[in-house]
Protein backbone atom coordinates (compact mmCIF):
# COMPACT_ATOMS: atom_id res chain seq x y z
CA UNK A 1 0.00 0.00 0.00
CA UNK A 2 2.92 2.60 0.83
CA UNK A 3 3.88 2.54 -2.55
CA UNK A 4 0.76 3.28 -4.31
CA UNK A 5 0.51 5.98 -1.44
CA UNK A 6 4.08 7.34 -2.38
CA UNK A 7 2.66 6.85 -6.08
CA UNK A 8 -0.49 9.56 -5.59
CA UNK A 9 1.39 11.50 -3.22
CA UNK A 10 4.18 12.54 -5.94
CA UNK A 11 1.34 13.07 -8.65
CA UNK A 12 -0.39 15.21 -6.38
CA UNK A 13 2.62 17.39 -6.06
CA UNK A 14 3.95 16.94 -9.26
CA UNK A 15 0.10 18.62 -10.08
CA UNK A 16 0.75 21.11 -8.08
CA UNK A 17 4.08 22.17 -9.13
CA UNK A 18 2.76 22.42 -12.80
CA UNK A 19 -0.29 24.45 -11.73
CA UNK A 20 1.84 26.71 -9.50
CA UNK A 21 4.24 26.90 -12.72
CA UNK A 22 0.80 27.73 -15.01
CA UNK A 23 -0.13 30.26 -13.08
CA UNK A 24 3.41 32.15 -12.56
CA UNK A 25 4.07 31.84 -16.47
CA UNK A 26 0.35 33.71 -16.95
CA UNK A 27 1.09 36.25 -14.05
CA UNK A 28 4.09 37.27 -16.33
CA UNK A 29 2.19 39.20 -19.11
CA UNK A 30 5.03 38.14 -21.20
CA UNK A 31 3.28 39.75 -24.31
CA UNK A 32 2.73 43.20 -25.16
CA UNK A 33 0.72 45.23 -28.02
CA UNK A 34 1.46 49.04 -28.26
CA UNK A 35 -0.02 51.58 -29.80
CA UNK A 36 2.14 54.88 -30.56
CA UNK A 37 1.81 58.07 -32.27
CA UNK A 38 4.86 59.01 -33.88
CA UNK A 39 6.53 62.29 -35.28
CA UNK A 40 9.18 61.81 -39.08
CA UNK A 41 11.81 63.73 -39.42
CA UNK A 42 14.27 63.13 -42.11
CA UNK A 43 17.75 64.73 -42.50
CA UNK A 44 18.62 66.22 -45.92
CA UNK A 45 21.19 64.63 -48.05
CA UNK A 46 23.57 66.08 -50.63
CA UNK A 47 25.32 63.67 -53.69
CA UNK A 48 25.87 63.66 -57.24
CA UNK A 49 25.20 67.21 -57.98
CA UNK A 50 21.82 66.33 -56.17
CA UNK A 51 20.32 67.98 -52.90
CA UNK A 52 17.38 66.02 -51.14
CA UNK A 53 14.82 67.23 -48.75
CA UNK A 54 11.80 65.19 -47.05
CA UNK A 55 9.18 67.38 -45.22
CA UNK A 56 8.69 66.41 -41.58
CA UNK A 57 5.79 64.77 -40.60
CA UNK A 58 3.82 62.65 -38.79
CA UNK A 59 2.27 58.82 -38.26
CA UNK A 60 1.28 55.78 -36.03
CA UNK A 61 3.75 52.91 -35.14
CA UNK A 62 2.12 49.52 -34.00
CA UNK A 63 4.13 46.95 -32.37
CA UNK A 64 4.36 43.33 -30.38
CA UNK A 65 6.69 43.07 -27.91
CA UNK A 66 7.18 39.32 -26.33
CA UNK A 67 9.47 39.46 -22.78
CA UNK A 68 11.75 36.36 -23.07
CA UNK A 69 13.18 37.07 -19.29
CA UNK A 70 12.95 40.29 -17.22
CA UNK A 71 15.79 41.59 -19.10
CA UNK A 72 15.61 41.16 -22.45
CA UNK A 73 12.57 40.92 -25.21
CA UNK A 74 11.85 40.85 -29.00
CA UNK A 75 10.01 42.55 -30.93
CA UNK A 76 8.13 43.33 -34.44
CA UNK A 77 6.51 46.74 -35.50
CA UNK A 78 4.71 47.93 -38.15
CA UNK A 79 4.85 51.66 -38.89
CA UNK A 80 3.28 54.30 -41.62
CA UNK A 81 3.68 57.84 -42.31
CA UNK A 82 3.38 60.26 -45.49
CA UNK A 83 5.44 62.80 -46.96
CA UNK A 84 7.15 64.75 -50.00
CA UNK A 85 10.74 64.32 -51.10
CA UNK A 86 11.93 66.85 -53.16
CA UNK A 87 14.89 66.66 -55.16
CA UNK A 88 17.39 70.16 -56.48
CA UNK A 89 19.81 70.32 -58.78
CA UNK A 90 20.15 68.37 -62.10
CA UNK A 91 16.48 67.43 -61.91
CA UNK A 92 13.69 69.05 -60.00
CA UNK A 93 11.53 66.63 -58.98
CA UNK A 94 8.81 66.11 -55.97
CA UNK A 95 8.02 62.80 -55.21
CA UNK A 96 5.03 62.27 -52.54
CA UNK A 97 5.36 58.32 -50.97
CA UNK A 98 3.43 56.42 -48.22
CA UNK A 99 6.59 55.01 -46.15
CA UNK A 100 6.03 51.53 -44.46
CA UNK A 101 8.52 50.80 -41.70
CA UNK A 102 8.92 46.97 -41.11
CA UNK A 103 10.90 45.84 -38.24
CA UNK A 104 12.28 43.76 -36.06
CA UNK A 105 14.33 44.48 -32.67
CA UNK A 106 15.65 43.04 -29.71
CA UNK A 107 14.88 45.07 -26.54
CA UNK A 108 16.90 45.33 -23.51
CA UNK A 109 15.08 45.93 -19.98
CA UNK A 110 17.38 48.77 -17.84
CA UNK A 111 16.73 48.55 -14.01
CA UNK A 112 13.81 50.13 -13.56
CA UNK A 113 12.70 53.47 -11.02
CA UNK A 114 9.58 52.37 -9.38
CA UNK A 115 6.94 52.07 -12.19
CA UNK A 116 9.08 53.48 -14.90
CA UNK A 117 10.67 51.07 -16.83
CA UNK A 118 13.51 52.04 -19.24
CA UNK A 119 15.10 50.01 -22.48
CA UNK A 120 17.17 50.21 -25.54
CA UNK A 121 16.59 49.09 -28.56
CA UNK A 122 18.45 47.58 -32.25
CA UNK A 123 17.46 46.11 -34.52
CA UNK A 124 16.78 46.13 -38.56
CA UNK A 125 13.90 45.74 -41.28
CA UNK A 126 13.16 47.69 -44.60
CA UNK A 127 11.36 50.93 -45.41
CA UNK A 128 8.84 51.04 -48.52
CA UNK A 129 8.53 54.15 -50.39
CA UNK A 130 5.36 53.72 -52.57
CA UNK A 131 4.84 57.14 -54.36
CA UNK A 132 1.09 58.22 -54.39
CA UNK A 133 1.12 59.43 -57.84
CA UNK A 134 -1.07 62.60 -56.30
CA UNK A 135 -1.36 65.39 -58.70
CA UNK A 136 1.52 67.98 -57.95
CA UNK A 137 3.95 65.80 -56.17
CA UNK A 138 4.44 63.10 -58.66
CA UNK A 139 7.28 62.80 -61.05
CA UNK A 140 7.34 60.14 -64.25
CA UNK A 141 8.74 56.96 -64.04
CA UNK A 142 9.20 57.16 -60.13
CA UNK A 143 8.37 53.85 -59.04
CA UNK A 144 8.17 51.79 -54.91
CA UNK A 145 11.22 51.28 -53.51
CA UNK A 146 12.26 49.58 -50.37
CA UNK A 147 15.45 49.97 -48.17
CA UNK A 148 17.43 48.12 -45.75
CA UNK A 149 17.65 49.76 -42.34
CA UNK A 150 19.16 50.05 -39.10
CA UNK A 151 16.96 50.70 -36.18
CA UNK A 152 18.21 51.36 -33.13
CA UNK A 153 16.57 53.38 -30.08
CA UNK A 154 15.49 54.24 -26.40
CA UNK A 155 12.47 54.39 -24.16
CA UNK A 156 10.33 53.98 -20.84
CA UNK A 157 7.25 52.53 -20.18
CA UNK A 158 5.36 54.21 -17.13
CA UNK A 159 2.63 51.24 -15.79
CA UNK A 160 -0.39 52.49 -14.33
CA UNK A 161 -1.57 48.59 -13.72
CA UNK A 162 -0.64 45.14 -14.89
CA UNK A 163 -1.54 45.74 -17.87
CA UNK A 164 -1.80 49.12 -19.38
CA UNK A 165 1.35 51.35 -19.42
CA UNK A 166 2.32 54.97 -21.10
CA UNK A 167 5.32 54.76 -23.35
CA UNK A 168 7.41 57.31 -24.69
CA UNK A 169 10.25 56.43 -27.09
CA UNK A 170 12.52 57.79 -29.95
CA UNK A 171 13.78 55.74 -32.52
CA UNK A 172 16.31 56.33 -35.11
CA UNK A 173 16.84 54.53 -38.75
CA UNK A 174 19.81 54.64 -41.05
CA UNK A 175 19.06 54.01 -44.18
CA UNK A 176 20.06 54.51 -48.28
CA UNK A 177 18.33 57.87 -49.43
CA UNK A 178 15.59 56.76 -51.76
CA UNK A 179 15.72 57.60 -55.55
CA UNK A 180 12.64 55.92 -56.76
CA UNK A 181 14.65 53.73 -58.93
CA UNK A 182 15.58 56.81 -61.20
CA UNK A 183 18.86 57.80 -61.82
CA UNK A 184 18.35 61.02 -61.98
CA UNK A 185 17.27 61.04 -58.58
CA UNK A 186 19.96 58.75 -57.15
CA UNK A 187 22.66 60.90 -54.24
CA UNK A 188 23.81 58.01 -53.49
CA UNK A 189 23.89 59.19 -49.52
CA UNK A 190 23.28 57.56 -46.63
CA UNK A 191 20.17 59.57 -44.30
CA UNK A 192 18.46 58.80 -41.08
CA UNK A 193 15.11 59.58 -39.44
CA UNK A 194 14.38 60.78 -36.26
CA UNK A 195 11.44 59.09 -34.78
CA UNK A 196 9.95 60.28 -31.59
CA UNK A 197 6.71 58.71 -29.99
CA UNK A 198 4.12 57.96 -26.90
CA UNK A 199 1.69 55.82 -27.02
CA UNK A 200 -0.07 53.38 -24.83
CA UNK A 201 1.26 49.58 -24.40
CA UNK A 202 -1.32 46.31 -23.17
CA UNK A 203 -0.17 43.30 -21.54
CA UNK A 204 -1.55 40.01 -21.34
Amino acid sequence: MKPKYSIKRAAVVVGILAFVSITAVAQENRSEISIQGTGFFTKDTDGNGIQQHATDTGGFLVGYRYNINRWLAAEANYGYDRNTQMYFGGTGARVESNIHQITGSAVVKLPSFGRLQPYALAGGGALIFDPTGNSGSKFAGATTETRGAFVYGAGADYAFTRHISLRAEYRGYVYKAPDFNLAGLNTDSWTHIAQPSAGIVFRF
